[in-house]
């Protein structure tokens, strides 16, 4: 087997296995529970607490470093996910489905957040530097492609399975099904397809595994500003973390209630497919400015592309628009402008990760990450229900100010990202 494989042989497929069990978790569940009659609150409240895996995935990251290549790591976790998500399936139809599903999708988040280290630590590894930022784009896009794949088709799958035999259970049961069958048939490719980088090996150990593993830790937290770094992980996304709950309800609300009264197939062309589309191409985009001018250049203007079209939610809640042509072109405009932002914090985080433990320290800013949408998302749902669409949209808009800030202080090495 050759140990050298061009990016685009393994980049896409990676990267689409990579989003689609966090795409199932944090967005398909939202949809599958508004279909089967939860409220707002408890779908924010407990889909929310379902980051948590990827908030504390840092405790176990340095199993990865130090345990094995991330090779192996990545081919027997797309495995496990697999087979999780064949067991979402199996609890569906249950009496009791939302806790046993639950348990079942915390268990598959788990699987997943293990999968991201060993992959972002693989992508570290296999590429240089003025590749990585080429490539950034790159895999935000195929990433984004399986949001397409995932909110849109599969949605508008589970939309049509709904309106065509009457029960959603059933109907999201087919869905869970036919991902679990792609990820079993994908991980078998990528037997073939990943690289076998000489570099993809278990690190060196200067001490025990748990002192070796406390020294990574270590060594993460003594980098230079770690604070505002710390800060600027937690706060960039800020604003995200509380639309993406209520987006989706959003959309499928009655025009009584505030929402936008789209059906389910709706949704799943409309956020789905047109937005998550638009979201791509500025992913693209993004990963282009970024390695022809680099970061510090980009920085400033790709947060600006990020936030400021958040303002088409509350204009949507003001006028409550029944054109689906109306509502997917605002979702698209919102979503470019997302899909150009978090090209420049994939950048920050790969350039925060730099060093001998990358894949523990990428792990880490992930983890911040992941605790920064965790932690906003759980109150969503209570603040929209206290306040209404529109006045929950006008906050989210204020609420990109502490983004704005902890940005300001952030410190980018000259031509950093830029290909040479």
């Amino acid at each position: 087997m050759s140990a050298v494989r061009s990016p685009w042989a393994w980049i896409p497929s990676l990267y689409l296995l990579q989003a689609l069990p966090y795409v199932t978790v944090m967005t398909l569940s939202v949809v599958m529970y508004k279909n089967l009659g939860l409220s707002n609150i408890d779908i924010a409240l407990y889909t929310s607490w379902l980051y948590l895996p990827w908030v504390i995935k840092p405790l176990w990251s340095p199993l990865v470093e130090l345990l094995g290549t991330k090779r192996r790591w990545i081919v027997g976790l797309q495995f496990l996910i697999g087979a999780a998500l064949a067991g979402v399936a199996l609890t569906l139809p249950l009496h009791s489905f939302f806790q046993m599903s639950l348990a079942v999708l915390w268990l598959m988040a788990f699987a997943s957040a293990s999968h991201d280290i060993a992959a972002d630590g693989f992508y570290l590894l296999a590429l240089k530097t003025h590749e990585q930022a080429a490539f950034v784009g790159v895999r935000s896009a195929f990433y984004r492609l399986a949001n397409i794949a995932g909110q849109g088709g599969l949605v508008y799958l589970a939309g049509w399975l709904t309106e065509r035999n009457g029960n959603a259970q059933s109907a999201w049961a087919t869905v869970m099904l036919l991902l679990a069958g792609l990820f079993v048939v994908v991980a078998l490719v990528h037997l073939w397809a990943l690289p076998q980088p000489a570099t993809d090996r278990p690190a060196p150990r200067q001490q025990g595994f748990w002192g070796e593993s406390m020294r990574v830790f270590a060594d993460f937290f003594r980098k230079p500003a770690i604070l505002v770094i710390v800060g600027f992980l937690l706060l960039y996304r800020f604003p995200e973390a509380q639309l993406l709950k209520l987006a989706t309800p959003f959309l499928l609300d009655p025009v009584a209630e505030g929402g936008l009264g789209l059906t389910t197939q709706q949704v799943g062309i409309a956020y789905g497919t047109v937005g998550l589309s638009a979201l791509t191409l500025g992913g693209l985009l993004g990963g282009w400015v970024i390695s022809r001018f680099g970061l510090k250049r980009a920085l400033w203007p790709l947060i600006l592309a990020m936030h400021v079209p958040n303002v088409v939610f509350l204009a949507m809640a003001w006028s409550q628009p029944s054109n689906l042509w109306i509502v997917s072109s605002a979702l698209a405009v919102e979503q470019f402008g997302y899909g150009l932002g978090f090209t420049a914090y994939l950048m920050v985080m790969i350039l925060v990760a730099d060093g001998p433990h990358k894949t523990a320290h990428y792990a880490l800013c992930t983890g911040f990450m992941a605790l920064g949408m965790m932690v906003p998302g759980m109150w969503s749902g209570w603040l929209q229900d206290q306040w209404g669409y529109l006045w929950f949209f006008a906050w989210v808009l204020l609420a990109t100010l502490p983004s704005f800030a902890m940005t300001a202080l952030l410190s980018i090495p000259e031509g950093f990202g830029k290909k040479a």
